[in-house]
């Protein structure tokens, strides 16, 4: 029973470290990927058709909320 207990003790230990390690990896895969796309629109001369619509929504949405006139 001692050695199975050092055993499992070796392998929890292990295993945890190689799991959160892996998953640490793919998140930081994740988002650094998604961060280099993001950098790379914000640099573009022309924006889409959506990010000008958003944008029209939040700067109506601050108008109302300056004068306001905003209801929830």
């Amino acid at each position: 029973m001692e050695v199975f207990g050092m055993a499992g003790l070796f392998g929890l230990i292990l295993g945890f470290m190689f799991g959160v390690g892996c998953a640490m990896a793919v998140m930081y895969s994740i988002y650094m990927g998604g961060y280099r796309k993001a950098v790379a629109e914000s640099l573009e001369n022309s924006k889409s058709e959506r990010y000008a619509t958003e944008l029209r929504k939040a700067e109506a949405k601050r108008e109302e909320k300056i004068s306001g006139t905003i209801t929830l």
